[in-house]
């Protein structure tokens, strides 16, 4: 098969869908691969590292996608890449597919599209899950974001001029990105009491030195909040939650939210007069920003400072700062996850697989995310962008 990356073009990402390490892999079992030039620079990869793996160096990237079988690639590619796709390929990367304008157009395309962002939570699929090696290191980086706006140490010091407290660090949301916050937190030093609806991550929590916060919850809402995933609640049990993250918020002096709901818009956690009983110096990252924030006074794609002195940090695609080993890990999930359409025959996408059924968004002139497959309208016009 011929194997396309081409470079990402969205403002601020820096990550690449294959590195030297995968391409080598991909050129020894017979494929060829052709990157964009550039598409690794700003993940300290330079053109001369992939000509060694055996890449290709391609400066048109029309070219590029149109001679491609298999395009992988970051973040979704814009229309006028969509165009440039010949009828059949397959792409695959975090496709956004329950925001993406474009998938009308890729079904048209007859184009097999792959969004890895849907795969189960299934111990098969953790060595091709994109959403937690990312999340792992959007963890990582929010803990040294909130180190960069607060004004004192982290870790408790002891010095001749007096001691300095250790900081207060409130983790909302255990999933990868918590855990991995947590973690970071108190290899720094920091105090760490972590919250989630899901009564099942205390052990984890306290595996890693946090204390956890349990909000009391009646045997309907355990049930709600049982899975991999949290759910929305009832409106009782949000009432008590929020009484009481207030208070512990109120309490830290860094709290770093990461709850999402997957499809819609994050939960608030955190309101406006949460963010005012929070004293002078404290810091929120806020990593559900780009899905509307935990915080309600969260801006997308910004640090600001409340009139009382909180800084709210709303910087997204935090794994994109740490692009070299983002797109490492990125990039490994993207070659297991092709171990599961190529063979020695080629190219066979089984529809009968959990995966790649779970993460097939269109095939074959179908729409198959989000409704029952059904062929995508054949027209010539761009969709509309909402």
């Amino acid at each position: 098969m011929h194997i396309a990356i081409p470079a990402e073009r969205l403002a601020g990402e820096h990550r690449v869908a294959a590195t030297p390490e995968t391409v080598k892999k991909l050129a020894a079992a017979g494929h060829t691969v052709a990157v964009e030039a550039g598409a690794g620079k700003a993940a300290a990869i330079p053109d001369a590292a992939y000509r060694e793996a055996g890449a290709s160096i391609v400066e048109q990237r029309p070219a590029l996608l149109s001679g491609a079988d298999i395009v992988l690639c970051v973040g979704s590619p814009d229309a006028a890449d969509l165009d440039a796709l010949k009828s059949g390929a397959v792409l695959a990367g975090m496709l956004s597919p329950y925001h993406n304008p474009l998938l009308p157009q890729l079904a048209a395309k007859r184009v097999s599209a792959f969004a890895l962002e849907l795969l189960p939570r299934t111990t098969r699929a953790q060595s091709m899950d994109v959403l937690s090696s990312q999340n792992n290191i959007a963890g990582y980086k929010a803990v040294l974001l909130a180190c960069q706006f607060y004004p004192r140490f982290m870790p408790m010091l002891m010095t001749a001029a007096g001691t300095v407290k250790a900081a207060r660090v409130l983790v909302l949301g255990v999933g990868v990105a918590g855990l991995q916050a947590i973690a970071t937190a108190k290899r720094l030093g920091a105090v760490v009491e972590a919250y989630d609806v899901r009564p099942a991550t205390r052990e984890q929590v306290e595996s890693l030195g946090a204390k956890f916060i349990e909000v009391p919850m009646s045997d309907e809402e355990k049930a709600a909040s049982s899975g991999v995933y949290a759910r929305e609640m009832t409106p009782e049990f949000l009432a008590r939650q929020n009484e009481l993250l207030a208070k512990r918020a109120a309490a830290a002096d860094i709290v770093i939210t990461t709850a999402l709901i997957p499809g819609k818009p994050a939960p608030v956690l955190l309101p406006a007069a949460s963010v005012a009983a929070m004293r002078p110096g404290s810091v929120i990252v806020d990593l559900a920003a780009e899905s509307g924030g935990n915080c309600e006074l969260t801006r997308a794609g910004e640090a600001w400072q409340s009139d009382n002195g909180v800084h709210l940090v709303g910087l997204t695609n935090l794994p994109s700062m740490v692009a070299a080993d983002a797109s490492s890990l990125y990039a490994r999930n993207l070659l297991t996850f092709l171990g599961l359409l190529l063979s020695a025959e080629g190219l066979k996408i089984d529809l009968e697989d959990d995966l790649l059924a779970a993460t097939l968004i269109t095939h074959q002139g179908e729409l198959r995310f989000g409704t029952t497959a059904k062929p995508a309208a054949q027209t010539n016009k761009e969709p509309q962008h909402g």
